[in-house]
């Protein structure tokens, strides 16, 4: 595990806290692995009936560190590094078995965002802004969210989010149905608890088999992980991605 992640069981759910505070729950190596294991750990373990996601109050997640991106636009060793264990975490995610639940108060940026279109049920503050800045990065998008994305909400919102990179607000991600349930700020811990003890009362097989009718099958989603993540990993070799990320942080010093 790490000092950024706490992984607590709870009953029959296991709960995942980001915890990095200072740095907005940017996702470093260590956290997704860890947030791999919890997940992969759990599939054999029948007193873990469902998944709670959350970054705490006030934030959900502010994507990957863009330190290590930077890095991992001139360094090869260092790209496959971050590629093997982002990767690993979307697999997991790919080819849970059991329902995860999302709370998620105040921004869900990058990964944080796309990570919501692998939960089953997702709750957001009132507060909560949802981003994918792929492209103004010069990158693409991940995830599987080029798959994701517009099967919820049609290819002119996936547009507009993934490409144009635009700002989502709670109320327009229920709109467009990857959120299920606008609550007050700090809150969506709480409600996420709720949730989950109703998930947990159910019959459990009957619960896995619906689900499993519900979702893409795993191997759609890893053969479109894959995709994006060569493309990925290309484009952050670009001169394009090279330059947005030194504006970037030149704009940070300013």
């Amino acid at each position: 595990m790490t000092e950024h992640l706490i992984v607590t069981d709870e009953e029959a759910t296991r709960v995942i806290t980001l915890r990095r505070p200072e740095k907005k729950n940017a996702l470093t190596q260590d956290m997704y692995r860890a947030m791999s294991d919890a997940i992969d750990t759990a599939q054999n373990n029948p007193d873990i009936r469902c998944f709670i996601i959350t970054g705490g109050s006030g934030v959900f997640t502010a994507g990957n560190d863009l330190q290590d991106f930077l890095k991992d636009g001139t360094d090869t060793r260092s790209a496959e590094f971050r590629s093997s264990n982002a990767i690993k975490f979307l697999y997991s995610l790919a080819h849970n078995t059991k329902p995860i639940i999302a709370a998620v108060d105040g921004i869900a940026i990058g990964i944080g965002t796309t990570m919501l279109f692998h939960c089953d049920y997702v709750l957001a503050s009132t507060t909560a802004t949802f981003t994918t800045p792929f492209i103004h990065l010069g990158l693409v998008p991940e995830g599987a969210s080029s798959l994701l994305f517009p099967r919820t909400m049609g290819h002119q919102r996936a547009f507009a989010t993934l490409v144009m990179g635009r700002t989502m607000h709670a109320e327009d991600a229920r709109t467009a149905g990857f959120v299920n349930e606008v609550v007050a700020p700090g809150h969506t811990e709480v409600e996420a608890r709720k949730v989950a003890r109703d998930i947990c009362a159910l019959p459990p097989e009957a619960v896995a088999i619906s689900r499993k009718l519900l979702k893409l099958p795993p191997e759609d989603l890893t053969r479109r992980i894959d995709q994006e993540s060569h493309l990925f990993g290309e484009r952050m070799k670009s001169q394009e991605a090279i330059a947005a990320f030194q504006a970037f942080f030149a704009r940070k010093k300013a």
